[in-house]
């Protein structure tokens, strides 16, 4: 099954989305079906603003750690984390084993 590929929007036209929709007569659904836009798109919009303030919309996904060193070391902690689960797991079998 081939994943659906989302529409970008610019800044730009989520803030003029959102300004249409606060200002307009008309339900946020109803603005949003003439945009072609997904019917809870504008909530998800508004939100964001909310929380991020001016740093909405800035960009595409998760921004990336530009520190490369801690990216390396927060692997490295997850892999570990990893082996000792595996390794408790690995101890009470063999206790239970033994009994």
């Amino acid at each position: 099954m081939v994943r659906k590929t989302y529409k970008k929007y610019t800044k730009e036209f989520k803030l003029e989305a959102l300004r249409l929709a606060e200002e307009s007569d008309k339900p946020v659904t109803q603005v949003a079906r003439e945009l072609g836009l997904r019917q809870n798109q504008i909530y998800k919009w508004r939100k964001e603003l909310e929380n991020k303030g001016g740093v909405a919309f800035s960009g595409k996904g998760h921004p990336a750690d530009p520190d490369p060193e801690k990216t390396q070391l927060r692997k490295e902690l997850a892999t570990a984390k990893e082996e000792i689960e595996i390794l408790k797991k690995a101890a009470a079998y063999f206790a239970r084993e033994l009994k």
